[in-house]
């Protein structure tokens, strides 16, 4: 029997990134959608289609903590990360009503494409 693809959405306002990032993804077996808008990455998703999302935090239209509670409102299960510039949005986003994040959870923007597959295989390893 063939093993199910992981899947995993990149939302991110910079096309260079979600390209980059989608190529990388795609070279190490994954499977990959990318939006850099975050309105239409919410309107298509759906639950249980996704074994991760990885979300930028500052985006235009909607920045990505807004999002990840508009996901988890669809999808409460969903394995969701960020992808970050800054330290600060970080600590602001842990202060506020996601206290019980991992630091993990955050990935420092820009990340070398080992480390970002060696990232995400470790945070999908501890979610299954």
């Amino acid at each position: 029997m063939k093993k199910k693809p992981i899947k995993i959405l990149v939302v991110d306002d910079e096309p260079d990134l979600t390209f980059g990032c989608s190529m990388t993804l795609k070279l190490h077996g994954f499977e990959v959608d990318t939006f850099n808008d975050p309105l239409i990455a919410l309107s298509v998703f759906k639950p249980d289609t996704y074994n991760l999302v990885l979300l930028d935090v500052k985006m235009p239209k909607m920045d990505g903590f807004t999002l990840y509670n508009e996901i988890r409102k669809i999808d409460n299960k969903a394995n969701i990360c960020f992808l970050t510039a800054s330290e600060f949005y970080y600590e602001q986003f842990r202060k506020e009503e996601f206290s019980n994040l991992d630091k993990e959870l955050f990935i420092q923007k820009p990340i070398e494409n080992h480390e970002l597959i060696k990232r995400i295989n470790n945070i999908l390893e501890k979610n299954k």
